[in-house]
């Protein structure tokens, strides 16, 4: 298993995967184009795949972000994790999100911070079963176009 940047050939998989539906591939339209040129051209920003061999299983988005507390020091922001559903289950997404940390680290973040759905208990478990800890109540405000 591999974890590299995504490239435009797997935005197809990815979106699938984001998806959850089981679909193989997922229609790639001009707004997934721009989002998916904006995450490649921001360096602290990256669309990232699991990979076994040319098949991608899983996927996950890590940004890092400047602050002024940890001494300064960024903190990574990990979202969208998601591992094939027909390859869950035999340790894939904690090897995802070892290397997702382990990327981390090397870029010198101070810590790795996600959310989660309320309603997904079984990822908060497994989040916790990886050293995550429930510090903090998460907000949202959907904003209208």
């Amino acid at each position: 298993m591999i974890l590299r940047e995504a490239t435009h050939r797997d935005l197809p998989v990815v979106l699938a995967l984001l998806d959850d539906n089981g679909a193989e591939r997922a229609e790639v339209t001009e707004a997934h184009e721009r989002a998916f040129a904006a995450i490649g051209a921001d360096a602290r920003n990256e669309m990232l795949v699991l990979a076994d061999g040319d098949e991608v299983v899983g996927c996950l988005q890590l940004t890092c972000i400047p602050g002024l507390g940890q001494g300064g020091r960024e903190r990574a922001l990990v979202e969208a994790v998601r591992i094939r559903a027909d390859r869950r289950g035999g340790g894939l997404g904690a090897e995802l999100m070892r290397l997702a940390v382990e990327r981390a680290r090397g870029r010198g973040c101070g810590m790795v911070q996600l959310t989660s759905n309320k309603r997904r208990g079984a990822a908060h478990r497994f989040y916790e079963r990886l050293g995550f800890a429930r510090s903090h109540e998460g907000f949202k405000l959907h904003l209208e176009p």
